[in-house]
């Protein structure tokens, strides 16, 4: 068995915690049973990942075993990353999921979408990369004030109109540590900012008014403190709005930076690698597109 899982863009300035959306770019998972627990990692973070009981996968799937009162047979995988780890594009989410599913898959056991999310935030408590990894697509959550586990979500297709780069540099930024630069408390100033982009950014991608998601990305909780994590942002989200980006923001916690934009995309990541190479810090980019379907077995 093979499960396909997309990798996900996070925040787009001002939807924090909130916007997600599924990219072409992936983790497979190969899954067959064994007398053993063994996985093997290859492609992104083979050197870095844990291949043990304690690798992410394998704990999510024998946790979720245990939530669904099934045994947790001892597997086999086979993991190939596409996905970078630890630059904000969801690597974690893709594991999380898989192991979900696969334990679902193994024992026969359906389970609707919601009741999935719910198996899933007991492993992730943001859902914005976890609820495009499982259903695709632009995906806008909120948690339930009383039930944490419980998360209500939309989702609405991405603009085919939009190529989507991801400029990824080759140093890692933590969640952890993208969020103890964050204030505790915001002012009520700042907090109806966001909300007015945040809201705008939806109208403007539902109505395909692109001259707009400039203003909509814009953010005051999150972005400029985390800016300072991430050497470069504000000088290639400058250079990349003069090329004629539609929109520039932290995917995730970073260290990835994101742009949507109808022109120059090949133009604009290869900038932002040579900026980087000027400060001697390697860089790469992709140009993708939205991935509408989210996790999915091989056919």
């Amino acid at each position: 068995m093979q499960l396909i899982v997309p990798a996900s863009t996070s925040n787009l300035g001002a939807g924090f915690d909130t916007f997600g959306l599924a990219l072409t770019l992936y983790n497979t998972f190969e899954i067959e049973e064994s007398d053993a627990f063994e996985i093997e990692i290859y492609g992104e973070g083979a050197d870095k990942l844990p291949t043990g009981i304690d690798n992410l996968f394998l704990r999510t799937y024998i946790r979720a075993c245990q939530e669904l009162g099934v045994e947790d047979r001892p597997i086999k995988v086979v993991q190939k990353n596409g996905i970078p780890v630890g630059r904000g594009l969801g690597s974690s989410a893709t594991a999380i999921v898989a192991g979900i599913l696969t334990a679902l898959e193994l024992n026969d056991l359906k389970l609707s979408t919601d009741e999935i999310l719910e198996l899933a935030l007991m492993f992730e408590s943001h859902p914005d990369n976890i609820v495009p990894a499982l259903v695709g697509g632009f995906t806008i959550s909120a948690l339930d004030e009383v039930n944490p586990r419980k998360v209500y979500f939309q989702k609405l297709e991405f603009p085919k109109e939009l190529q989507i780069v991801v400029l990824i540099p080759e140093f890692e930024i933590l969640t952890e540590e993208a969020r103890k630069v964050l204030p505790s408390m915001v002012n009520l100033k700042d907090a109806v900012f966001n909300i007015q982009r945040a809201a705008l950014l939806v109208s403007a991608l539902v109505n395909k008014e692109f001259d707009l998601l400039r203003v909509a990305v814009e953010d005051k909780l999150h972005q400029p403190f985390r800016s300072k994590l991430l050497h470069g942002f504000e000088a290639f989200k400058e250079e990349a709005y003069q090329m004629g980006a539609d929109a520039v923001f932290i995917s995730g916690s970073g260290s990835t930076i994101g742009v949507f934009t109808r022109k120059n995309a090949d133009e604009i990541g290869k900038f932002g690698v040579e900026m980087y190479k000027k400060m001697k810090i390697p860089a790469r980019y992709m140009i993708l597109e939205a991935d509408e379907e989210g996790a999915r077995w091989a056919k």
